[in-house]
């Protein structure tokens, strides 16, 4: 599993559950910091933000979902995140 280095994903918990899901072959990786373009998930919403969400989206949770996934849909396979420039 690929994490960006997020607090939650180095909390506590995590470290105390890393051993245990390694014994079961889960491995994490850790991006390096400051690093949002190898994490796609920072694209996306990126892109979201930036191109598909209104203000009026942001109003509250279930209207911020319902625009997510509205944008999420439209967009369908239109995106296209290219790692190739990372290399």
């Amino acid at each position: 599993v690929v994490l960006d280095n997020a607090s939650v994903h180095r909390c506590k918990l995590m470290r105390e559950l890393r051993p245990i899901w390694e014994k079961r072959g889960l491995y994490l990786f850790f991006l390096p910091p400051y690093s949002p373009h190898l994490n796609i998930a920072e694209m996306l919403w990126r892109i979201l933000k930036g191109k598909w969400l209104r203000p009026a989206d942001y109003c509250s949770t279930e209207s911020l979902l319902y625009a997510t996934n509205r944008a999420l849909a439209a967009l369908g396979s239109e995106l296209n995140i290219n790692f190739a420039h990372a290399a």
